[in-house]
């Protein structure tokens, strides 16, 4: 990793599940990539979501994921698939209402 990306880029065991992040923030590289390839954001407008970093660092996020593209997409797969499985094994509350409301007409 070049000086520059290291500036603005971490990876520390058991923050973030150790994905690389913001140097100092909880916002991993891939909620960057995701902001501006998924959702079509230009950095100016990551920036604005996330005032709290500078648009040098959404520039090495882009930075450092052109530069590990198959880790970084991995990671969102793996990510998309845990939200699908959670969701898929709990029930909302108002299924969860519902479901009960009809055992009690039953």
């Amino acid at each position: 990793m070049t000086a520059v990306i290291s500036e603005h880029i971490q990876i520390t065991p058991g923050i973030c599940g150790g994905k690389p992040r913001i140097a100092g923030h909880r916002i991993r590289v891939q909620d960057i990539v995701i902001a501006y390839e998924h959702q079509g954001m230009t950095p100016d407008e990551i920036v604005d979501d996330y005032p709290d970093i500078s648009l040098a660092d959404i520039h090495a996020a882009l930075a450092y994921y052109y530069d590990h593209l198959e880790e970084i997409r991995q990671q969102i797969r793996d990510s998309e698939e845990f939200v699908t499985k959670m969701a898929a094994q709990t029930s909302s509350i108002l299924r969860q209402k519902l479901k009960n409301r009809h055992a009690e007409t039953n």
